[in-house]
């Protein structure tokens, strides 16, 4: 009886699965979302490079002068700091009971002064009084001579005591300098673009990555990466329009500001499997003002520039374009020849 239930149980899972199969198989899969489309350059024939927002004048990286213990973080990302705002402090201890120390070494330095002074004064009013006795018998020329040495001493002994009250002065002044550097302060205006510290973390002097990024935002511009090998076909004041990547319809106008002339090795990769670690590239600065839709620091372009001799005509089809209407890709019925 047990064993007929077993079966009939085995028996009707054998149908309900081969069914599940068959309903499975018949099932079509989903189609992917549709790619986006790759932008499409408003003039006939241009250089293609990629580039990258940053901030104008490029970032800060900001470092600490020396490796210590971070105690405080003074600011947030985005915030808004004046040249001289302090970012962060480091730890500051030993530096202060030095300066505690130099400084009260100040005032016995000043009195050993006063002291020499008063010396130096009763010493040559003796030597006055000597030099005055008119009768060689009852004052040795030995006496004036010893005398006259003990006010020469006491002039030199004068000299030593400021010198060593400016000593003072001067060791009390390094270490205030030396504890004024452990407030780390922004070197320009601008906004903070990341914050890695945290108060309890240690500062490494040659830490690969800043503590710290400082960016003035308010005014952008795109570092535009060209391929040594393309980079004859670019002259100055070259016209140039730029896409965000996965955003073909916007385009944002650029200019020209200039051309920085040493070729580099290629640090920012976009992930294309085309990229080569070890391309080296023409970089040029472009210029622009903030579009109606958001931009950000870091993010990366797709750049079109006219090559030499092909006019200027293409900033300008592209502010009527960013004006009006961005061109279609889709409706596009020929592809722009493209050096890349």
């Amino acid at each position: 009886m047990v064993f007929r239930r077993i079966s009939f149980w085995l028996a009707l899972g054998g149908v309900l699965l081969t069914i599940a199969t068959l309903w499975g198989g018949n099932k079509k899969a989903m189609a992917p979302p549709p790619a986006e489309p790759p932008p499409i350059s408003p003039s006939p024939v241009t250089v293609a490079a990629s580039g990258i927002i940053e901030a104008v004048n490029e970032n800060v990286r900001i470092a600490p002068p020396v490796s210590g213990l971070v105690t405080t973080v003074y600011v947030v990302v985005a915030d808004r700091v004046k040249k001289g705002d302090p970012l962060f402090q480091l730890d500051d201890r030993e530096l202060r009971a030095q300066l505690r120390t130099k400084t009260d070494s100040l005032p016995p330095a000043a009195a050993r002064i006063a002291e020499q002074d008063i010396h130096l004064k009763d010493v040559q009013d003796q030597l006055r009084r000597l030099q005055a006795v008119k009768d060689r018998r009852a004052v040795s020329q030995d006496d004036v001579q010893r005398k006259w040495h003990e006010v020469e001493a006491a002039k030199r002994s004068l000299i030593r005591a400021r010198a060593d009250l400016q000593l003072a002065q001067t060791q009390r002044d390094e270490v205030e300098a030396l504890l004024h550097r452990l407030t780390v302060r922004a070197p320009r205006d601008g906004t903070i673009l990341q914050v890695d510290i945290r108060a309890g973390e240690y500062a490494m002097v040659n830490a690969l990555d800043p503590l710290i990024l400082l960016g003035d935002t308010e005014t952008l511009q795109v570092r535009a990466d060209i391929d040594e090998v393309n980079a004859p076909q670019v002259v100055p004041g070259s016209a140039a329009v730029a896409y965000l990547k996965g955003y073909t319809d916007k385009s944002i106008p650029l200019t020209f500001d200039r051309i920085e002339p040493y070729i580099v090795p290629k640090r920012s990769l976009t992930g294309d499997n085309r990229e080569r670690v070890d391309t080296r590239v023409l970089q040029i600065i472009y210029q622009f003002e903030r579009p109606s839709f958001p931009v950000y620091v870091g993010q990366q372009v797709d750049v079109f520039i006219e090559r030499s001799g092909e006019g200027s005509s293409m900033r300008d089809r592209s502010m009527s374009e960013h004006g009006a209407s961005s061109p279609d890709p889709s409706r596009s019925g020929s592809q722009p020849e493209e050096v890349r």
